[in-house]
């Protein structure tokens, strides 16, 4: 499958650093992974973010989107493998996405009603992407 995940900005932190060094070469296991980080100056050009999402499923994350757990995440990682389109997962800059990508998304997905980081919702996202393909493929990783 081939995923996609823009985010506004690269992670900055150490500890984000560390995360996306461990979980981007993970995930790429499982699927086709590209990654675009949009420059700061673009948080709030929904245009510009739509325009790297292209012609996928967009998945906006969202504090206000559904929340999964990690099995029903990775039923809906296959369902969408089903349908043979890309899917990209946005993430927007520290105060969230512009309200035009909210109402074009595809889906909205919340990890939960918290408030997180910027850069801990981009090792969250990497990491739960992960865990749910490794359901799908049947590894003891989630426990």
């Amino acid at each position: 499958m081939k995923l996609h995940i823009i985010t506004i900005g690269a992670p900055k932190l150490a500890y984000a650093k560390a995360g996306w060094d461990e979980y981007l070469p993970r995930l790429g296991r499982f699927h086709s992974v590209r990654t675009t980080q949009l420059n700061d100056k673009f948080a709030d050009d929904g245009t510009k973010i739509l325009e790297a999402a292209g012609k996928a499923f967009i998945v906006a994350l969202a504090i206000n989107g559904e929340e999964f757990s990690s099995p029903r995440l990775a039923n809906f990682l296959e369902q969408r493998a089903m349908e043979g389109k890309e899917l990209c997962f946005i993430i927007g800059g520290p105060n969230g996405l512009p309200q035009t990508i909210i109402e074009k998304a595809n889906m909205r997905w919340s990890f939960s009603p918290l408030t997180f980081p910027h850069d801990l919702a981009m090792v969250v996202l990497l990491e739960s992407l992960y865990r749910a393909s490794a359901i799908n493929a049947g590894l003891p990783y989630h426990k």
